[in-house]
């Protein structure tokens, strides 16, 4: 490769998206729509290399053509068949998640002194309740209080999974 050509290559990616737009229409003779940064830098890249080094012979652009004219390129998406169901009627399963044992039933109440304070949470039904503020799961309870991640069920003392299975 020339050393003129390598700076020149190295210098594309320090241009703007409108020098780069300047520079394709310079290097092209018109003009692009494209905004893509890295199209461009492509684009102009391989029309500089092949202006110095020579473009495609004339017997692979033929050959090119040819298989482009062979190609069955699909221009609508395919049809759904006439006998497949719609998605809309389909049944999903559902999936049953059974709840961890660790866990004390709705309507508990958790007590946790941290950092002089005697902290309540409240389990519900769906979630838990501590502050005035509902909560998803016992680790966003320990990290609101916290603030840092910690594992709920161990923040709580709750007893471990081998201990409650």
């Amino acid at each position: 490769m020339h050393p003129n050509l390598t700076q020149e290559l190295a210098a594309l990616a320090r241009l703007t998206v409108g020098q780069l737009r300047l520079k394709f229409a310079d290097v092209f003779e018109e003009q692009t729509r494209s905004s893509n940064k890295a199209w461009l830098v492509k684009r102009i890249a391989w029309r500089l290399q092949a202006r110095a080094e020579g473009d495609l012979s004339e017997r692979a652009r033929q050959r090119a053509e040819e298989l482009a004219r062979d190609a069955d390129l699909r221009l609508t998406p395919p049809r759904p068949a006439k006998n497949a169901t719609p998605i809309a009627h389909t049944k999903t399963p559902h999936l049953r998640l059974r709840a961890d044992t660790r866990m004390p039933p709705p309507g508990s109440i958790l007590k946790r002194s941290y950092k002089g304070k005697t902290l309540q949470v409240h389990v519900l039904e769906h979630g838990f309740a501590c502050a005035g503020q509902v909560y998803p799961t016992l680790s966003a309870v320990a990290k609101a209080i916290t603030g840092s991640h910690c594992n709920g069920y161990l923040f709580f003392r709750l007893p471990s999974k081998e201990v409650a299975s």
